[in-house]
């Protein structure tokens, strides 16, 4: 009986290459794929956080991408890159708006955060915080959003481009082995 290596970094690895190749296996353009995703990354980094996957779907729909696609890249935000991109996205919109970098209220949501306190606790201090607040998080969201989704657009189409070439190359070689 082969005995199967079961540690935490084998696991990962196992779960990182399962996904990637999932993602790789995707059907479709590669166009309407990267595109989507990137709405999807954009959708992530905005701090609207109860409404990303409604926003990434209504873009992808929009703009013809992949639905799907747009789903998965809203998954660039979660409980571990919270406190990144919400500080990211107050500092961007802080320096748009000419507003000062600390202030109480910023530093009540960065607390949450930290905190590990739910989602609903974060949208109701900033709702609490008034418009100019959420208006400092969301301008300075679409910002950063904008600054990673279009060279994630690039760098997706590109990769998929790649994959697709490969898997049709792969696909042409079995048929000649086998006289198709």
């Amino acid at each position: 009986m082969m005995r199967r290596n079961t540690n935490l970094s084998s696991k990962c690895r196992r779960a990182a290459r399962y996904h990637f190749l999932k993602f790789v296996r995707l059907e479709g353009d590669p166009h309407r794929l990267s595109i989507g995703l990137a709405f999807g990354i954009f959708a992530g980094v905005v701090p609207v956080l109860p409404f990303q996957t409604i926003l990434a779907l209504t873009l992808a729909s929009i703009f013809r991408g992949s639905r799907l696609a747009a789903v998965l890249g809203t998954w660039v935000s979660n409980p571990l890159t919270w406190a990144l991109l919400y500080y990211s996205s107050f500092k961007l919109g802080a320096w748009m708006f000419g507003l000062p970098e600390t202030n109480k209220i910023f530093a009540s949501i960065m607390s949450s955060i930290h905190q590990g306190e739910g989602w609903m606790v974060m949208v109701q201090k900033m709702a609490e915080a008034g418009t100019l607040m959420v208006g400092t998080f969301v301008t300075g969201g679409a910002l950063l959003g904008l600054m990673v989704a279009a060279p994630s657009y690039l760098v997706i189409l590109k990769f998929l481009n790649v994959a697709s070439q490969w898997r049709s190359e792969r696909i042409s070689s079995r048929h000649r082995r086998i006289g198709l």
